[in-house]
């Protein structure tokens, strides 16, 4: 059998590729299994921007992705993204200019309007395929997410197959509600025969923007790029900066997936100098936002649009005197320190009842002690948070409440940007800890005298994300749950988003809107209705 040049290219780009994939999973394994020794070997190769992503990347600065095409910006600028762990650039970016803007958001309306005659059959084809090659090359994307926000090796892995199985029940739960519509008869009012049928669908929007946060950059961006995708939408990315490069790798699975030119675009940039021209750009007819209360601003100048918002949370834990306090310690951990606490369904403050309060204390502190501090690519629980100045204003709340009497659980200790976990307890209401969103290793716990305490703490919080009860008592945990002002109330588990079809959202300023795969199309598109007037009643079989 003969075979072209470009398809032995290919295959040796495949070969190597899945050499290193297999590489990374074998060493993941391989810690799993407590092999101490093959910490050293993850990412010791950087496949970042190499194999089927080398067309992202322009000597040391990757590329913006528009009009089907990997290019270079006309400003000559880029963004550099430091390493959380090393505070050193690890990677930069475009610096594309409000005419780049201008030019995605022109061929994003073009293209919009081929997609949406699109057959949702091939609509989904594409997404399958997209979610296919997002999985298979998994290891690259882990990398530059453990190297750009110093999330953990392996959840860094997790991120990635969860949003390749994210996109395919997308394209399959888009498939069937959007296959339907429904078919009204006008007498069913009072004071009307049958003389009209009603048929409606739901139609696209247009153009979709979509602005994902730094911690689950991925994951976040094809939430929001899926649903837009399916229901038939054009989609405009702008990652963040930490995680950008993450969302670029993900964009290149998009576009060797073989969706049509102009449908997807990835702009990179600065947030100072095209984050509002984009936001109010009058291309733009919807804007999905993931991040902090900069989404408030966002949401007051983006006009007459609809806005999908999850603005971050002061996620409370009531824990009643039933509670199975070991079975609270351990989601206290979970929920409090995963990802160096860096969530927003994170538990962010522990109301617990004082008559239990002693031993809870214990055993949490017993635990925090097992967690272990340091690289990401070790694989340890506790990593650097995104930034300095993260760092910086979680180290105020910290001298705050130091300064007001609260009790270290655990020295604090920091170093640079890696922040050791600190349990905080007796602390106070007028503490800034017991309301702030820390987004870091940081759990405060404050002592409460009745339920209705810890739910007027909960309740008084100017966020509603999620919070959660543990009680042994099913009837309690209802009630508490009904009474808490907020978007989900677990009972008996740590807050959590997902799975990723389940329905998420926030009260007050914790957002705006509903996420989860079927709100997500629905937010994306509209209602589109037809009546056709017959000259005289009609009814079936009359």
């Amino acid at each position: 059998m003969l075979f072209t040049a470009p398809f032995i290219k290919l295959s040796l780009i495949n070969f190597s590729l899945s050499l290193s994939l297999s590489h990374f999973l074998n060493t993941q394994e391989a810690r799993q299994r407590g092999d101490s020794s093959s910490s050293s070997l993850i990412f010791k190769t950087s496949m970042a921007g190499t194999g089927i992503f080398t067309d992202i990347l322009d000597g040391d600065v990757y590329k913006y992705y528009s009009d089907g095409e990997w290019k270079t910006s006309s400003s000559g600028k880029s963004v550099a993204i430091i390493n959380p762990a090393t505070r050193k650039t690890q990677y930069k970016v475009q610096a594309c200019t409000q005419e780049e803007v201008n030019k995605v958001m022109e061929m994003a309306k073009s293209a919009q309007k081929s997609w949406a005659k699109t057959p949702l059959w091939k609509r989904a084809e594409l997404l399958h395929k997209a979610a296919a090659i997002l999985k298979d090359n998994k290891a690259p994307i882990a990398e530059s997410l453990v190297k750009e926000i110093a999330k953990p090796a392996k959840d860094s892995v997790t991120e990635v197959v969860r949003s390749g199985d994210l996109i395919s029940y997308c394209a399959e739960e888009g498939v069937r509600i959007l296959g339907e519509g429904k078919f009204l008869l006008s007498d069913s009012f009072p004071g009307n025969e049958r003389t009209k049928y009603c048929l409606t669908s739901k139609i696209p929007l247009g153009v979709v923007l979509a602005i994902p946060p730094f911690n689950y950059p991925v994951n976040l961006a094809v939430s929001k790029i899926a649903p837009a995708l399916i229901a038939g939408n054009s989609l405009v990315l702008k990652p963040p900066t930490q995680g950008a490069v993450s969302c670029l790798h993900m964009v290149h699975c998009f576009h060797l997936a073989g969706f049509p030119k102009g449908l997807i675009s990835c702009i990179t940039g600065k947030g100072s100098e095209i984050g509002d021209f984009l936001t109010m750009h009058p291309a733009v007819n919807c804007i999905s936002f993931t991040g902090g209360d900069t989404g408030i601003s966002i949401s007051k100048k983006a006009g007459m649009i609809p806005l999908q918002m999850e603005l971050g949370g002061k996620d409370a834990c009531i824990v009643l005197e039933d509670a199975d306090l070991d079975l609270v310690a351990s989601n206290i951990i979970k929920g409090g320190f995963s990802y160096s606490g860096q969530r927003c369904t994170a538990v962010k403050v522990v109301l617990v009842i004082k008559s239990v309060a002693d031993e809870l204390v214990e055993k949490v502190k017993a635990k925090v002690a097992k967690l272990t501090v340091g690289p990401p690519e070790e694989n340890c629980d506790i990593t650097a948070v995104v930034s300095e100045s993260s760092a910086n204003f979680i180290e105020g709340l910290v001298m705050d409440a130091k300064d007001k009497g609260a009790t270290f659980c655990q020295e604090y200790k920091r170093e640079g940007n890696l922040i050791w976990p600190l349990l905080l307890d007796n602390v106070r209401p007028d503490m800034r800890i017991a309301w702030e969103e820390p987004f870091g290793p940081v759990l405060p716990v404050l002592r409460i005298n009745s339920v209705e305490e810890g739910i007027n703490h909960c309740n008084a919080s100017n966020f509603g994300l999620q919070g959660c009860v543990f009680t042994k008592d099913i009837n309690k945990a209802i009630l508490i749950s009904d009474a808490m002002e907020t978007g989900t109330v677990q009972i008996n588990s740590a807050p959590a988003r997902g799975p990723d079809h389940f329905p998420f959202q926030g009260l007050k300023d914790s957002g705006i809107g509903s996420q989860g795969v079927t709100n997500s199309i629905n937010l994306m598109t509209k209602v589109k209705t037809t009546v056709i007037n017959l000259p005289t009643p009609s009814y079936s079989m009359g």
